[in-house]
């Protein structure tokens, strides 16, 4: 849907070899007697009773306590403008909240389990996201897909990286941080009936016998790979230093004589 593109183009913050060009701007999520806060909620409790088709630029004033104007001045693009602060507002709401759960894990396993149940809570219990995805699923599924998938990912690892990196490289850190999103969002677009997400024993339960595993693995794969790089750059030195020096041969005629 074109109003729901230009949110997701401001959240994207890099190409996967580009250069980093920003995060998702604060826009002041806490700050309740905002004039853009108070729309931006308007607009979220119109989406969780009546989607996006059905709502208008007069629905959204009248949920936000506001004049029609003081919307318009505001967001003069309107309802455009106003979907595009929404999505970035609720991503920044949601990392916000997520660095509180995970800024307090003690070890990697702790980590894992804090930001996935968080994760899973935050977006099943999102009214407006809810509806929008029973009764509007075109304006969400296509960002869920393909290439727009990945740029969700990249946004969505970025940020979460950074409390992985404590105890991993930074690589190890972005390639976990990505899998774990993948996995929320894959059980949330899907529940499963062995695991929910939003429980912290299930999760943990499957953190241990899948996730950590694998990124542990991924852990000592570039461990062993460093060590391996390093003994052969040692042995190649010894060999070098070992072997004798053998003599040049004479190239000129007359030496050859």
């Amino acid at each position: 849907m074109a109003t729901a593109a230009t949110p997701l183009e401001a959240g994207r913050t890099r190409t996967r070899t580009g250069p980093r060009d920003g995060v998702v701007r604060h826009l002041g999520a806490d700050d309740r007697s905002s004039t853009r806060v108070r729309i931006v909620d308007g607009a979220l409790g119109c989406l969780a009773r009546q989607g996006i088709a059905k709502t208008t630029v007069d629905d959204i004033a009248r949920a936000a306590g506001l004049s029609r104007a003081t919307v318009y001045r505001t967001f003069p693009q309107g309802k455009e403008g106003i979907l595009a602060a929404v999505v970035e507002t609720e991503v920044a709401r949601l990392f916000s909240s997520l660095a509180v759960a995970m800024g307090e894990a003690t070890d990697l396993e702790d980590v894992l389990v804090a930001g996935m149940v968080e994760g899973a809570r935050r977006l099943r219990s999102h009214g407006a996201l809810g509806y929008l995805l029973e009764h509007e699923p075109g304006a969400i599924l296509p960002f869920l897909t393909f290439s727009e998938l990945d740029r969700v990912l990249l946004v969505a690892g970025d940020l979460a990286a950074p409390f992985f990196a404590r105890w991993l490289a930074p690589e190890q850190a972005s390639r976990a941080a990505e899998w774990a999103v993948r996995i929320v969002l894959a059980y949330c677009s899907d529940p499963s009936p062995y695991a929910d997400l939003t429980h912290p024993d299930d999760t943990r339960a499957l953190v241990r016998a899948f996730v950590l595993p694998g990124i542990l693995a991924l852990r000592n794969d570039a461990g062993s790979s460093s060590r391996f790089i390093s003994t052969s750059r040692s042995i190649s030195s010894s060999n070098r230093a070992d072997r004798p020096i053998q003599p040049t041969r004479p190239t000129t005629k007359g030496a050859a004589q």
